[in-house]
């Protein structure tokens, strides 16, 4: 389906309501280059077998959302089309569930009084130092040179565990490099996300907060800095995963439902 925001903009989205009473809605929002394929192809229907509640989306920019190229495709936007998707839908009992920056925008959606029975943040917890300002820097340069292949060619061994990325090697480094064009919506969600604002009041989140950190992220991880920030929060729970990397809907479907499911049955 789609949400009309404007005369060239939508928002495209897959919207299962509860097939149980009283059961909650999990509301995925992807990370930046993500897509509603990296929840539904196991995550969503193992929920809704369930009987959960699922809507996922695509952002502005991402596939099959339209955008105007005239519009700058900023976290401010994002979370306000967040927020907006949620009003017009209205999904029962919404738990938002956002994979790396996703879970930034579901948590700022939450501080600016978007209503959810819990939020879920998906190795999202970081601070931008040196290290990561550089490769949020790099990946645009990577994808306005390369695309999309040269990117992930470069970065998929580092963010995944060790046994997918073997699994997975016969499907890269293939060549067939190509700028991407610069109107693209990858490459308007990119040259933004350099300059989006993580600092967070997690004090503020006043609603249950599950946190999953994938161990074998050797990109985004720092432990520190998780350990510092989950103690913020006043009401979370964490769990840190030995067996996975940043890309939790992808390496780890099966279990990333499992503990959806405990989580949601929790609230």
């Amino acid at each position: 389906m789609q949400l009309p925001l404007g005369p060239a903009d939508s928002i495209f989205y897959l919207h299962h309501a509860p097939a149980r009473a009283g059961a909650v809605t999990f509301v995925f929002v992807n990370a930046l280059t993500g897509s509603t394929d990296a929840w539904e192809a196991r995550v969503a229907p193992l929920l809704r077998a369930q009987g959960f509640g699922t809507l996922s989306y695509n952002f502005r920019g991402q596939a099959e959302s339209a955008f105007d190229p005239a519009v700058e495709l900023t976290d401010t936007v994002i979370v306000e089309d967040l927020r907006r998707l949620l009003a017009e839908v209205a999904p029962a009992r919404a738990v938002l569930v956002g994979l790396s920056i996703g879970g930034l925008y579901a948590a700022r959606a939450v501080l600016a009084g978007t209503q959810a029975e819990g939020l879920v943040l998906l190795n999202t917890l970081r601070e931008i130092g040196p290290r990561i300002a550089w490769v949020n820097d790099a990946m645009g340069e990577l994808v306005a040179h390369g695309g999309v292949g040269l990117f992930l060619d470069a970065l998929f061994p580092l963010l995944v565990n060790a046994e997918f990325a073997a699994a997975a090697r016969g499907n890269f480094l293939k060549g067939g490099y190509a700028p991407m064009d610069p109107a693209h919506g990858h490459m308007n969600l990119m040259r933004n996300a350099a300059a989006t604002d993580w600092a967070l009041d997690y004090g503020a989140l006043d609603l249950p907060v599950l946190v999953v950190t994938g161990l074998q992220d050797r990109v985004f991880l720092d432990r520190e800095v998780v350990d510092r920030l989950f103690a913020t929060l006043p009401n979370g729970q964490r769990e840190d995963w030995a067996d996975a990397g940043h890309l939790l809907p992808q390496e780890r479907p099966e279990k990333l439902a499992d503990g959806l499911a405990r989580f949601g049955a929790s609230l």
